[in-house]
């Protein structure tokens, strides 16, 4: 195991990152910027140092910053968290040039599974089933065309490069391809620097599942059961449960083998999702591959009794994984507790927490950097922890919820806590009756 491990990252997840490392006895390094100087993860780790101005580029994004400071506090390993470097092939080789251990896949498999329209030809050529549509880039919009009339409308436009919902449109006829091709490759371009798009078939009225799959360096690859993602919102995920409340035992074992197999074939190493769309008929299609640890990897642990980040920190120094199946016992759920006015189409609420009372009892677990007094800082993602409950079943995991929504208190600024509380009561919801576009006609109030 690692001595001492740097932390390229902020907020929960480096805090969760940290209280890990204290179990095993790893020291740790954070790295912040001048905004976050009064960050839980600063106070907690056993280290720190300042890599840059507020703005995410100069900062967590800054990799000769990180590297230098990696060097300064003599670490053996930087651990990327979520978000910001996790999937930059580039970090990665940095890290492995610079004489550090990345904690994650290599640089070739980041890359690999990074461009959407190369993981899919990957995936398909293991076997797993994959939407219908172009075997890569789009090169022209006479292809464009072509593909379309030969799959059929509706169509989505996916920028290769693309993630949280960027560089993505769907199109239902025929006459409004180009201007939305165009439309996505600019998009792509603005948010990515890279204009290539790829089209598939539109799944209607879809379920996301994702399924946690790990690896070690002797080979073995193994899957830690679905997540159900599919409350979203712009395609930002709002709520993650454990297990999806429509996966049967056998639907399970057919995704958790696919997944399997997928990340085997690439010799994967480390923490990974491979997300899929399920369809009414419990058809499924691979849709990306995630090369780090996922936001919502807290109800996969609470479901299988394993501490993934500890997974992590054993593989990437050199441990084996047991190949015995993990087999979940009981239901979890994830409430994203975001800075967020949901009253006003889910905007941004930086500012001061005036008041914080986290709340608590059996079966109730909160993920946060937060407390009475933290500014929360205009500059990077509004997520301010994350809530999870865990029940005997999926019913007393939400009801569980219901009451630790009421007793979460956080004043000062708006967040989606009042929007959670009215989908834990919505009767479509508790009976597992929704998909990815349920948002789009939930009504709630506060």
């Amino acid at each position: 195991m690692f001595h001492k491990i740097l932390i390229a990252n902020r907020g929960e997840i480096a805090l969760r990152i940290i209280r890990t490392c204290r179990e095993l006895g790893v020291k740790t390094v954070a790295v912040y910027s001048e905004a976050d100087k009064h960050s839980l993860h600063v106070r907690f780790a056993d280290e720190a140092v300042c890599i840059g101005p507020p703005a995410g580029k100069l900062s967590y994004l800054n990799i000769p910053q990180i590297i230098s400071a990696a060097h300064l506090t003599n670490v053996e390993a930087i651990h990327p968290g979520y978000g910001f470097l996790a999937e930059n092939a580039e970090f990665a080789d940095i890290c492995t040039a610079s004489g550090f251990t990345f904690i994650g896949p290599t640089p070739e498999m980041i890359q690999s599974m990074g461009d959407k329209a190369h993981a899919k030809e990957t995936m398909k050529k293991a076997g797993v089933p994959v939407v219908p549509g172009t075997d890569g880039v789009v090169e022209s919009l006479d292809e464009a065309l072509d593909v379309a009339k030969q799959i059929g409308f509706p169509v989505i436009i996916k920028a290769v490069a693309g993630g949280g919902g960027r560089g993505m449109r769907v199109v239902t006829k025929e006459e409004d391809l180009e201007v939305n091709v165009q439309m996505a490759q600019t998009e792509a371009v603005g948010a990515f620097g890279n204009g290539a798009v790829y089209i598939e078939r539109y799944v209607s009225k879809p379920r996301h599942i994702e399924i946690q799959v790990f690896g070690d360096t002797f080979g073995t690859v193994v899957h830690y059961n679905e997540r159900e993602c599919s409350i979203q919102r712009r395609h930002q995920k709002l709520v993650e449960e454990s297990p999806s409340p429509v996966v049967s035992d056998a639907l399970r074992q057919k995704m958790g083998d696919a997944a399997v197999k997928g990340a085997a074939s690439v010799g994967y190493v480390g923490a990974g999702t491979i997300e899929f769309l399920l369809d009414a008929d419990s058809n499924f299609y691979f849709m990306e591959m995630n090369t780090r640890i996922q936001v919502e990897h807290c109800v996969t642990e609470q479901v299988i009794g394993m501490d993934l980040i500890k997974q992590q920190l054993h593989v990437a120094s050199g441990g084996k994984i047991s190949k015995k199946p993990r087999k979940p016992q009981g239901h979890a759920i994830e409430c994203r507790i975001n800075a967020e006015d949901t009253d006003h189409d889910f905007r941004p609420s930086p500012g001061m927490i005036k008041s914080f009372h986290a709340p608590g009892g059996y079966g109730v677990r909160l993920d946060s950097h937060a407390y009475s007094g933290y500014a929360i800082p205009p500059y990077y993602d509004s997520l301010i922890g994350k809530l999870i409950t865990f029940g005997a079943d999926r019913k007393e995991a939400i009801d569980r919820m219901q009451s630790a929504l009421e007793e979460f208190v956080i004043e000062g600024i708006h967040t989606t806590i009042p929007f959670h509380k009215a989908l834990m009561r919505d009767e479509r919801f508790r009976a597992g009756d929704f998909d990815t576009h349920f948002l789009e006609t939930f009504q709630w109030k506060k």
